[in-house]
């Protein structure tokens, strides 16, 4: 399942943030004006991407299990107010189509 996000200067998004378990495909754009480090945690998992720089992106590939997940964008500079992480919220296994014909 292919997610995607932007890292602004009050909080991250994730669109959809509503998922069933199984593989994610995660691509983060850093629409700040410094440099991030973007981190995925939750349910005995904490995958790190970057830095990514201001107008680049990054892509985090992992199977996610039912559970709720953080994706935070970090910065090696001290900042007035920390960014808003997005919250994931990972469902019951999708349900798998291979080999299925799909009809009109």
């Amino acid at each position: 399942m292919a997610l995607t996000g932007v890292i602004q200067d009050d909080e991250v998004t994730v669109s959809p943030s509503r998922i069933g378990a199984g593989p994610v495909e995660i691509t983060i754009s850093n629409q700040t004006d410094s440099e991030r480090t973007i981190t995925l945690e939750g349910e005995s998992i904490v995958e790190e991407e970057g830095p990514v720089q201001p107008g680049d992106t990054a892509t985090i590939q992992k199977t996610l299990e039912p559970g709720s997940y953080e994706v935070r964008a970090g910065s090696e500079k001290a900042v007035r107010q920390e960014i808003e992480p997005a919250v994931l919220e990972i469902g019951k296994r999708r349900p798998n189509s291979n080999n299925e014909l799909l009809l009109p």
